[in-house]
C-alpha cells in the first residue's frame, strides 16, 4: 500500500497498531452504545452503514447492538486493525485501504466517521468530504474534535498528527444538499459514559 500523506503512513504503521490496545474493552463499548443512542435518535431506517476509519470495530459493535440486522462495512488503513475488524463484520465487508484510495459505487443509509478526520492531512480533507457525501445514501454522522477555526495541536509527542476545525460546517458549505439534523457534545468527564470531548453532527442528504 502506498500513501499520499505522512499521516496515512503514521496510522498504517506501529503507532496505529498500538492504538488498538488503548481503545478496546467493555467500558468503551458501553460509552459508545450510549453515544450512538443519543446521536442517532433522530435518524430513521438506517439498515446499512459504513464507517470510515473503523479500526477494530468498537463503534460498529455498538451500532449492531442498537440495530441488530444492520449490514455493516468498514474502511481501515492499519493491517492489524483490519484483521480484528474482520472478526466483527464479514471479512468481505472490510476495506483494507486508505480513505483517500477508497472508491465504491455503493451507498449506505449511514456513513460514520468518528475521531478520524482530526488525523487526516488538512490538504486532503476536501477529497475526503466528497467521499463521505458520495457514500451517503441518507445520513452522515461526523463525530470529531471541534474548533471554529482550523488549528493543529500536539498529539502524544507528535506534530502535524491532530487537527481541530469545523469539519461538519465545511462539509455542509461544500455540499449544500447535506442538511443538519441534530448535534451534541460528549464529555470526557461524564460520570457514566465518557467520550473524548467529541462534538457530533448528524446530517441528512436532501434532494
Amino acid at each position: 500500500m502506498t500513501f499520499k500523506t505522512e499521516q496515512e503512513a503514521f496510522w498504517a504503521g506501529e503507532f496505529g497498531t498500538e492504538y488498538i490496545r488503548r481503545n478496546n474493552g467493555d467500558v468503551m463499548l458501553a460509552s459508545n452504545l450510549d453515544f450512538f443512542a443519543k446521536a442517532l435518535r433522530a435518524a430513521r431506517g438506517i439498515k446499512t452503514c459504513i464507517e470510515f476509519g473503523a479500526n477494530i470495530g468498537m463503534n460498529l459493535r455498538a451500532l449492531k447492538l442498537l440495530y441488530p440486522t444492520q449490514e455493516q462495512h468498514g474502511i481501515e488503513i492499519n493491517a492489524a486493525a483490519a484483521r480484528e475488524l474482520a472478526q466483527v463484520i464479514p471479512s468481505h465487508h472490510v476495506h483494507h485501504s486508505s480513505i483517500l484510495d477508497f472508491n465504491s459505487e455503493q451507498t449506505w443509509d449511514l456513513v460514520l466517521v468518528k475521531g478520524v478526520l482530526i488525523h487526516i492531512n488538512p490538504d486532503a480533507l476536501p477529497q475526503v468530504y466528497d467521499k463521505l457525501v458520495t457514500a451517503s445514501g441518507k445520513y452522515l454522522l461526523v463525530a470529531e474534535y471541534y474548533n471554529p477555526s482550523p488549528v493543529a495541536i500536539p498529539y502524544r509527542g507528535h506534530t502535524d498528527r491532530l487537527f481541530k476545525r469545523d469539519f461538519a460546517g465545511e462539509i455542509m458549505d461544500r455540499h449544500p444538499k447535506m442538511g443538519l439534523v441534530d448535534y451534541g457534545f460528549a464529555y470526557r468527564r461524564d460520570p457514566n459514559f465518557p467520550q473524548d470531548d467529541i462534538t457530533w453532527f448528524l446530517m441528512e442528504k436532501r434532494s
